[in-house]
């Protein structure tokens, strides 16, 4: 392996990092802001209602999404595989 490979090898395993972990991270902060608000606006400091929300939403993104992650999971994994053996 030369070094073109190990950069594009890495570089595409970041990128399968940020695509699977980027939409449930993105929601649950959105989620954290709108609670943070409500909350301010409410004067309600419950802990748990922000976190429960969030785990909701992740949960969802999961079902939701979760055989779309599995599948570019596995086209990195098989990649990297190929890769291994045509070595």
């Amino acid at each position: 392996m030369d070094t073109d490979q190990i950069t594009t090898v890495l570089r595409e395993g970041v990128w399968v990092a940020i695509k699977l972990g980027g939409p449930m991270l993105i929601l649950s902060m959105a989620v954290g802001v709108l609670i943070a608000i409500f909350q301010a606006v409410t004067q309600i400091h419950e802990q748990t209602l922000s976190f429960i929300l969030k785990m909701i939403v992740v949960i969802l993104v999961l079902l939701i999404g979760g055989g779309w992650m599995m599948e570019t999971l596995l086209d990195y994994a098989r990649g990297l595989f190929d890769l291994m053996a045509m070595r």
